[in-house]
């Protein structure tokens, strides 16, 4: 089971979008962004933009206190809830009844961008799932951690949660060493999507993409300056965008990772190579999105 199936514009106008129906921000999808903490606030703004960007209609975004109002201020398109935090400044493991209610309002509920790889991150996690909200999930960054201490928090979920992890967050994941995790992603991803019962978007220069079921699919037409700070909560934004719109994990995936790469590659034709930032990245995927679905997208 080597074969992949590459990810391209042809796929992606095969695999289609949800159209939202009527013209009300709700029909669009609303998602539920549960991030940040006091040393990586950006990460909050970065993944809420990019669900925007990707046609969500309305955006939640639950962070610790201290971050509310600046998070606020600076993208006022988005509603935000001010939780209880540590004295750390990261979200307080009994914020998760607050965050919890909220999400089942929403249709995505993105977790994780952000936050910090530990026990007070994992323990938020695990108590929100242990009372799903029904919401479409997407598992980024610290909040992958509570899976490799539990492997059934998300098995029995439907639709299948997503999960973004780079090769660092695979070996933890899986309990290997990184070296083993990037001689074989394929196969790791393979492995995670088996174990967790997720579309695991394993993110590399070859981004992979695993269903439970063992069906893969890569994607190649990135760009070396997409590994930049910030690039990855771009990434889990606009998969949780998409599955507000209705989209079927799979597909937000697929769709997901391709206009990351897209918008990657565009933004490097315009500042000339490397260096250009994540916040830039989201701006560029509204028209790329329509370039693919109109055929003129390549």
């Amino acid at each position: 089971m080597d074969a992949s199936i590459p990810v391209n514009p042809e796929l992606l106008r095969a695999v289609g979008l949800p159209e939202p129906g009527g013209d009300s921000k709700d029909a669009r999808g609303r998602v539920l962004v549960a991030a940040g903490c006091l040393e990586v606030p950006g990460a909050i703004l970065l993944c809420a933009e990019a669900a925007l960007r990707v046609g969500a209609g309305k955006v939640r975004i639950a962070t610790c206190r201290d971050l509310a109002l600046p998070v606020g201020l600076a993208l006022p398109e988005a509603r935000v809830l001010a939780l209880p935090q540590t004295p750390e400044g990261r979200i307080a493991p009994e914020a998760a009844g607050l965050v919890a209610g909220q999400a089942r309002g929403c249709d995505a509920f993105l977790v994780g961008p952000g936050m910090m790889d530990d026990a007070d991150t994992s323990g938020l996690v695990r108590a929100l799932l242990a009372d799903p909200p029904g919401a479409a999930l997407v598992l980024d960054a610290g909040a992958m951690a509570a899976l490799a201490e539990d492997p059934d928090l998300v098995r029995c979920l439907e639709p299948h949660a997503v999960i973004t992890p780079h090769a660092g967050e695979m070996a933890r994941l899986l309990g290997r060493e990184r070296d083993a995790i990037e001689t074989d992603p394929l196969g790791a991803a393979r492995e995670a999507a088996s174990r967790f019962r997720t579309v695991t978007v394993m993110k590399g220069a070859r981004t992979h993409v695993v269903l439970p079921d063992g069906t893969a699919y890569r994607h190649e037409a990135g760009h070396p300056g997409l590994a930049t700070a910030g690039s990855g909560d771009v990434l889990a934004g606009l998969i949780a965008g998409l599955l507000a719109r209705g989209a079927e994990p799979r597909d937000a995936a697929l769709w997901g990772v391709w206009l990351h790469g897209a918008a990657g590659r565009r933004c490097a034709r315009d500042c000339g190579g490397i260096g250009f930032l994540a916040r830039e990245l989201s701006p560029a995927v509204p028209s790329i999105l329509a370039g693919v679905l109109a055929g003129t997208e390549a």
